[in-house]
């Protein structure tokens, strides 16, 4: 992958990442929706994670996903030195979202996004962190500020079934 730093290589039992803090299976149960989803290890020909569920649009939802502080204790990481995000994902040829919130991000519904297919052979995707688009929020992204990542299924009913085998900051 050239220059870069890890933030989860699954080196670590899972759900424990490289940053030292876990990785958590969130769904729009949080606020009344019904789709549901799980995280598992990832085990086998390669170790990582994945995101199975069941996306519904039902009660005002719609998103299952595995999300990720870069750092213990709410702390934020400094990333301005790097150019994005890569990942090694595949996937059942589905679009999927990167989620990123930073110190300036209040409201659960404001995120920086890109998005992603996730097709069904083992594949590097680089998201540039000049192609993150804020979402609900008038706040410009500053990737100093970074504070949690998201791999999301969201906005559209469908079938998610995302794994994981690399996640890292590139140059």
């Amino acid at each position: 992958m050239g220059a870069a730093e890890v933030i989860d290589d699954f080196a670590a039992p899972f759900p424990r990442a490289a940053t030292r803090t876990d990785w958590a299976m969130v769904s729009d149960r949080v606020m009344g929706g019904v789709s549901s989803g799980r995280l598992d290890p990832l085990e086998g020909e390669r170790r990582g994670m994945r995101l199975r569920g069941e996306v519904s649009l039902e009660n005002n939802g719609g998103f299952v996903q595995a999300a990720l502080d870069l750092a213990p204790g709410d702390r934020s990481v400094d990333a301005a030195g790097w150019a994005g995000i890569a990942l090694v994902v595949r996937g059942n040829g589905e679009r999927y979202n990167l989620h990123l919130r930073t110190e300036d991000i209040r409201r659960p519904w404001e995120s920086y996004r890109a998005s992603f297919v996730a097709g069904a052979d083992w594949a590097e995707v680089r998201l540039p962190f000049a192609g993150v688009e804020p979402h609900r929020t008038a706040a410009p992204f500053d990737p100093a500020r970074l504070r949690r990542i998201g791999l999301v299924a969201i906005g559209r009913e469908f079938g998610a079934d995302l794994s994981v085998a690399d996640l890292r900051f590139y140059a």
